[in-house]
């Protein structure tokens, strides 16, 4: 670990999300004694992580050093870009934010849900606008995405020009009309760009990425041969997509319904903020559904994910309190399959063909377009912005490397291209881009209510229980003699069906109790030793008799 001097000459670049993963996105920006945040985004757990329910940062440098932190700059409302901010906000509250207005809109819902003790005030910066923030000049550039209002960043600093790309794609067809910004990328570009740091998730997607606009005739065609109700399972945020569906709505004389509670609040601040046109009478209340022929009904819902409580997997299992899936209707799961949730996605597709429903995904239609550039159009941006360095941030160690190919392959001398994961210091002068160490850093699991309590222990401890299951040893021993009063007893969960081998639980019993009594005159008072011997003889019989590992857990009660 290295000890950062602020008097060093450069400018430091450090990771603390984003680049390794899919999410978690959170960038420091260091210059003398001044920090900016930009970004500070959730993950998904991973398969193994099981009972986590999203992951966030480890702001533990931030914290140490917070008399620099300056501001934090969010570039759009995803959830990997601003769902950590209510477990951080209550170590950086002396930072100002700063976002855009459906930026904030979000942040100031996610806040109540959480019952934020305060009221959080955000700066609400436009497309275009410009923030001195000490050794700062900050301009936000548009940048066209799939939720509306995302930016990307022109950081002037005392040593040259940062451009922070923010998640983007160049789409010269966008719905909305706001495209990304490519005069005033190019601007700085000719200005003179010291450091370009780009998004680098469909960097292994050749070509330039599909518009929103090209999946318009597969939704129109599946609004048209749909003959029962429609549901439509797509991700909250993407305010664009939903707009287009209501389009087609509107045409076929189908009313909307809204469902899930992201989905509702989302729809109802993008309504507010004048992001989302719904022609009055056309959306309804779901406790309407059975007036309506099955033929004028559209449900636009959450849970396409099959995220285990959302609205989709509660309608598709009949747990649903207005409605659940019946023959005739269509079933559209319009987003990709993130990775680790195809498993789970698929076995909610199967249920629904169960139930008679027609299902469209995106494995079998062309429902879902990404809001990332391809290659062609990362290409384009590093050609337009001519940076002097490079760095990839935004994806997996794969998409990193692949980004750092390309942007080779475009002219970038590869000493000018630096690749760096979380933790890693990126140091930054006017002639050389180097690392200088690392900080701490890492991820921190959030599992319910408990933000930080889980560490890697415990996770393996849960991956052991539901591979393996667990087994309880139980002896009663008199407390002044030492002797056997009850037991051995044996219990377990998710090991075996006892009854079925009940052998073995059996020979368990019987090397329990040999263990106390070949130690119970030798260590009448060091139980705890006993135990462990307890647990090394049973772990060893349970992978000879059966080539299970469970985990153990010695129970000796004195009395």
């Amino acid at each position: 670990m290295s000890d950062i001097s602020s008097s060093a000459p450069c400018l430091r670049i450090i990771p603390l999300g984003g680049l390794g993963e899919i999410g978690l996105n959170m960038m420091l920006i260091e210059c003398n004694d001044t920090m900016i945040i930009i970004d500070a985004g959730i993950m998904f757990p991973q398969e193994n992580m099981p009972g986590i329910d999203f992951v966030i940062p480890d702001i533990t440098y931030v914290r140490k050093n917070i008399d620099k932190l300056s501001a934090i700059i969010l570039t759009h409302g995803h959830e990997d870009h601003i769902g950590a901010l209510p477990y951080i906000l209550p170590d950086l509250t002396s930072a100002p934010v700063y976002a855009t207005p459906l930026t904030n809109a979000l942040i100031q819902e996610k806040l109540r849900d959480h019952h934020y003790p305060v009221e959080v005030r955000v700066n609400i910066m436009r497309q275009g606008d410009r923030i001195n923030i000490s050794d700062f000049n900050i301009e936000f550039i548009r940048a066209g995405h799939s939720i509306p209002d995302g930016v990307g960043l022109a950081i002037e600093t005392p040593l040259g020009i940062i451009i922070h790309s923010g998640d983007f794609k160049i789409d010269q067809t966008p719905i909305d009309g706001n495209m990304t910004d490519i005069n005033r990328f190019a601007y700085y570009g000719d200005k003179g760009v010291l450091l370009l740091m780009s998004d680098s998730t469909n960097v292994e997607r050749p070509g330039f990425s599909i518009s929103e606009k090209e999946i318009e005739n597969t939704f129109d065609n599946i609004f048209r041969e749909s003959p029962g109700r429609l549901v439509i399972a797509m991700f909250a945020s993407n305010i664009l997509r939903i707009q287009k569906i209501v389009n087609i709505a509107q045409k076929y004389g189908r009313h909307i319904i809204f469902n899930g509670k992201s989905m509702v609040n989302n729809v109802r601040i993008a309504k507010e903020l004048g992001y989302l046109d719904i022609p009055e009478g056309l959306e309804i209340n779901i406790s309407s559904i059975n007036k309506y022929p099955d033929r004028k009904i559209l449900l636009i819902t959450t849970g396409s994910q099959a995220e285990p409580m959302s609205a989709l997997v509660r309608i598709a299992f009949g747990d649903h309190k207005k409605i659940t899936v019946k023959k005739g209707d269509t079933v559209v799961f319009s987003s990709k399959f993130i990775p680790g949730n195809e498993r789970t996605i698929s076995a909610l597709i199967n249920q629904f063909y169960r139930k008679g429903a027609h299902v469209i995904y995106e494995k079998v239609s062309d429902i879902h377009v990404s809001g990332h550039a391809n290659q062609e159009e990362l290409k384009f941006l590093i050609n337009i912005v001519k940076p002097k360095f490079f760095m990839p941030i935004h994806g997996e160690y794969r998409h990193l490397v692949k980004h750092y190919q390309l942007a080779h392959y475009t002219g970038i001398p590869e000493k000018n291209i630096i690749l760096a994961e979380d933790g890693e210091i990126v140091c930054l002068s006017e002639d050389k881009i180097w690392k200088q160490g690392t900080i701490e850093s890492g991820h921190v699991f959030v599992d319910g209510k408990g933000v930080g309590d889980i560490d890697n222990v415990i996770l393996r401890d849960r991956r052991n229980l539901a591979e393996d299951g667990l087994v309880i040893s139980i002896i009663v021993i008199n407390r002044k003699t030492g002797e056997i009063v009850s037991g051995p007893a044996i219990m377990s969960r998710g090991f075996i069906f006892e009854e079925m081998q009940s052998y073995v639980i059996e020979g368990a019993k019987d090397i329990t109790q040999e263990v106390v009594e070949s130690m119970q005159h030798t260590s009448k008072t060091n139980w705890p030793r006993v135990q462990v011997e307890i647990r090394r003889q049973l772990r060893r019989y349970f992978n000879s008799a059966l080539k299970r590992r469970p985990m153990i857990f010695p129970m000796i009660i004195e009395i």
